[in-house]
C-alpha cells in the first residue's frame, strides 16, 4: 500500500469527521434541537442517513458526487500527488471544532487543493484573497455574498412575519394536533435543506478521493459507510460543541420555528447553486459551480433572524444580542483567517 493512497484515505476520513462535526450540525442543528426530546437519536439519524445515501448514490451513478462543485478543480485532481500536508487542515479543523467555532471547511480544505494556482511570493499570495478570478478569492467573494444575502433576507422576512409566527410560537405552546402537522412540515423542509447542503458540501469531503470521479464500487461503498457511521455518532452526541451556536438563538427548539429556519436556509443554498435566476435572464454576481461556505450562509441567516425578531418583538436590539451576532461573525472570520494562513504556510513549506 503506497503512501499517497494512505494519505488519500486518511485525509478523507479526517475530512469526513471534520465536515460532519462542523458543517453538518449547522444544517441539521435545528432539526436535532427541535426533535431531540420527542424522538430517539437513531430515528433522526436514519432519516438523515437515507437522504445522504440517496444523494451519494445519485452522484456516483452520474459520475459527479460533488454535483459540479469541483468542476474548476477536476483537471488537477487526476494527477494529484498526495503529500503529508494534505492531512493537516482537517486535523486543525477538528481541533477548532472542539471549541465550538463554526469554521468554513470550504476554505480550510478546498483551498489546499488549489495550491498549484497559488503563487510562491507572499504579496501575490495575499492579492489572491481579494482577486475574485482566482479559486480562493472567488470562494471568499461568493461566501461573503452568501452571508449578506442570508442576513438581509432573514431580517426582511422576520420583520414581516415574526409577530404572526415567532411571537405566537413563544406565547402559545404547540398542541398535539399542531405537532403532527409541524412535524411533517419540518421533516420535509429538513429533507429539502439536507439535500441542498449535500450538493454543496460533499465536494469538501470527496475532493480527497480525487473528486470521486475514479471510485470503484467497493471504494464508494466504503466511503458511504464512513460518512453514515460518523453521522450516527454526531446524532448520538447531540451535535457536539458547534450545536451551542444553534441553542443560543431564540426559540430554535420549537419545531415550528425550526421549520422556517430550514426552509429559508434551503432556498438560499439553492439560489447560490445557480448563476441565473431560475432561467429568467437575470445573472447573479457569482459563479454557480464554484464552492462556497455554507457556514457563512448559516451564520448570516441566524443573525438576521435574531435581529429581525428582536426589533419586531422588543422594538430594539440589545447589546447582548448585538454582541452575540458580532461574536458569531468574528468566529467565521477567525476561521477564514486560520484557513488562509494555514494554506499559505503549507505552500511556503512545500515550495
Amino acid at each position: 500500500m503506497d503512501f499517497p493512497f494512505i494519505v488519500m484515505w486518511v485525509g478523507f476520513m479526517l475530512a469526513s469527521y471534520s465536515v460532519v462535526g462542523n458543517d453538518v450540525i449547522q444544517t441539521l442543528g435545528t432539526f436535532l434541537t427541535s426533535n431531540e426530546k420527542s424522538m430517539k437519536w437513531w430515528v433522526l439519524w436514519l432519516f438523515a442517513a437515507t437522504i445522504l445515501v440517496a444523494a451519494l448514490t445519485n452522484g456516483f451513478l452520474n459520475d459527479d458526487i460533488s454535483y459540479g462543485r469541483l468542476n474548476k478543480f477536476r483537471e488537477g485532481l487526476g494527477t494529484l500527488d498526495y503529500n503529508w500536508y494534505y492531512i493537516f487542515p482537517p486535523i486543525v479543523l477538528m481541533v477548532i471544532t472542539r471549541y465550538g467555532i463554526p469554521v468554513s471547511t470550504t476554505f480550510m480544505i478546498l483551498t489546499l487543493f488549489s495550491l498549484s494556482s497559488i503563487p510562491n511570493d507572499v504579496p501575490t499570495m495575499l492579492s489572491n484573497v481579494v482577486d475574485t478570478d482566482t479559486k480562493l478569492g472567488g470562494m471568499i467573494y461568493k461566501s461573503i455574498l452568501g452571508y449578506i444575502v442570508a442576513f438581509s433576507s432573514a431580517i426582511i422576512i422576520y420583520l414581516a412575519i415574526s409577530r404572526l409566527t415567532e411571537k405566537k410560537f413563544i406565547d402559545n405552546k404547540i398542541t398535539d394536533k399542531g405537532k403532527t402537522f409541524w412535524t411533517v412540515a419540518q421533516w420535509l423542509t429538513t429533507g429539502f435543506l439536507w439535500y441542498q447542503w449535500l450538493t454543496q458540501d460533499l465536494a469538501n469531503i470527496y475532493v480527497y478521493l480525487k473528486g470521486g470521479y475514479e471510485l470503484s464500487i467497493i471504494e464508494f461503498v466504503v466511503s458511504v459507510a464512513i460518512l453514515v457511521g460518523l453521522l450516527g455518532y454526531i446524532f448520538y452526541v447531540r451535535g457536539g460543541a458547534v450545536q451551542k451556536v444553534v441553542r443560543k438563538k431564540t426559540n430554535t427548539a420549537d419545531i415550528r420555528s425550526a421549520t422556517f429556519i430550514d426552509l429559508i436556509y434551503a432556498i438560499v443554498l439553492m439560489v447560490f447553486k445557480g448563476t441565473t435566476f431560475f432561467g429568467f435572464g437575470f445573472t447573479f454576481p457569482w459563479t454557480g459551480d464554484l464552492p462556497m461556505s455554507t457556514t457563512w450562509v448559516f451564520i448570516g441567516l441566524l443573525a438576521g433572524r435574531e435581529l429581525g425578531m428582536r426589533i419586531n418583538m422588543e422594538g430594539k436590539v440589545s447589546k447582548k444580542v448585538s454582541r452575540m451576532v458580532f461574536a458569531d461573525l468574528g468566529k467565521v472570520f477567525f476561521g477564514l483567517l486560520v484557513s488562509v494562513l494555514l494554506v499559505f504556510m503549507i505552500k511556503i513549506l512545500a515550495g
